[in-house]
């Protein structure tokens, strides 16, 4: 039991110093020395900013402090336990150090979802890539799969926006995603997804290889990026389906155009036009800021350049159906033999993988 007990002090230790615990108290100082000064207010956009990573520093102190706590009160109980033979108190420590640890995974669960955006939702968004049909039969296989792992996760999930393929699958779709650390979780899966499998489309039965993106963005506060009416082409068009009684006659769909970077969103499976253009808005303001914070400011159209480029070489997983069966993440090494579960939603081996990984290059 005591060994049990070190162990945990040892890795609520390790979590201290990964969560910068003294560093935290610091910032918590100086913040709240910030808002104390006249005129803080007067910028409402930075201030609200401000004072969420106020509330972010002292809810890890917080957690910290509260099982630094838990297991001095574990140890007293192990101690009058010991000294009595107190078989209930014993077993009263058992429990507690069992939440503890449990307790323990959390925190280091919010150790790695560090960002600014992390604990909240956000839009997933796929498109098809080289490969024809494949690629576009692959991109709906995708929204399936994504569909699927964000259920079973417990979160909302629901479909804002899909182009169908001229014969088969998607040519694009966009999930809106709303949850607890919904864009955390799910931010390592932007990038290239490969598949290689026999053709459904080919008479000749030969293997394809084929290509599809991903790209997650954060949902974001409406004064953490402001935009300018002038910047917007705002267009309306009907929403497309499979015909018949789906076939929209009003043109309620919405595309808006971000002109100084060209980036484009669209919406069209809300119920009025108004709605459509309040969740274009909305994916909008998440593909600005994702590009804003992309490291050391490349050029747009470099950036827009790389993300174009869905094809063999750019690939961070791969999905491999003949001649064998293997997902590999080609980022983290991290490889998974049973394909079918993998494309039915158990993605968790490779985002925690991706999130202690990351969380390790920025300590190192």
């Amino acid at each position: 039991m005591n060994e049990r007990l070190r162990d945990l002090r040892e890795r609520l230790g390790r979590l201290g110093a990964g969560i910068g615990v003294d560093a935290l108290r610091a910032k918590v100082r100086a913040i709240e020395e910030e808002m104390a000064r006249p005129g803080f207010w007067d910028d409402r956009a930075a201030a609200q900013a401000k004072a969420r990573e106020l509330e972010r520093a002292r809810e890890r102190i917080a957690d910290y402090e509260r099982l630094a706590g838990a297991l001095d009160e574990v140890e007293v109980l192990l101690e009058l336990a010991e000294e009595e033979g107190d078989e209930g108190a014993r077993g009263e420590a058992e429990g507690a150090l069992a939440q503890i640890a449990d307790d323990l995974e959390r925190l280091r669960v919010q150790l790695l979802l560090s960002g600014p955006y992390d604990g909240g939702d956000c839009f997933l968004a796929l498109n098809a890539g080289a490969g024809g049909k494949d690629a576009q039969d692959w991109t709906e296989m995708l929204l399936r799969m994504y569909s699927r792992f964000c259920e079973r996760a417990g979160w909302d999930v629901r479909l804002v926006d899909e182009t169908p393929g001229e014969e088969a699958g998607l040519k694009s779709a966009t999930l809106e995603v709303k949850g607890k650390n919904a864009y955390g979780l799910l931010k390592g899966e932007t990038g290239v997804h490969r598949l290689v499998r026999i053709s459904p489309f080919d008479a000749a039965a030969r293997r394809h290889t084929s290509f599809a993106s991903v790209t997650v963005t954060p949902v974001v506060p409406e004064e953490d990026v402001e935009l300018d009416e002038d910047d917007l082409k705002v267009e309306t068009f009907r929403s497309g389906g499979p015909g018949g009684q789906h076939m929209q006659k009003n043109e309620t769909a919405v595309r808006i155009t971000h002109l100084p970077t060209g980036i484009v969103v669209s919406c069209q499976n809300e119920r009025s036009q108004l709605q459509n253009k309040l969740t274009a808005l909305r994916m909008l303001r998440a593909r600005l800021r994702a590009l804003m914070e992309q490291e050391h400011a490349k050029k747009i159209e470099e950036l827009r350049g790389e993300l174009a480029e869905i094809e063999w070489g750019h690939q961070i997983r791969s999905y491999v159906l003949q001649p064998y069966q293997l997902v590999k993440d080609h980022r983290t090494e991290v490889e998974v033999g049973n394909v079918q579960a993998v494309l039915d939603g158990e993605l968790w081996p490779f985002i925690w993988a991706w999130l202690e990984k990351g969380q390790t290059s920025e300590r190192d």
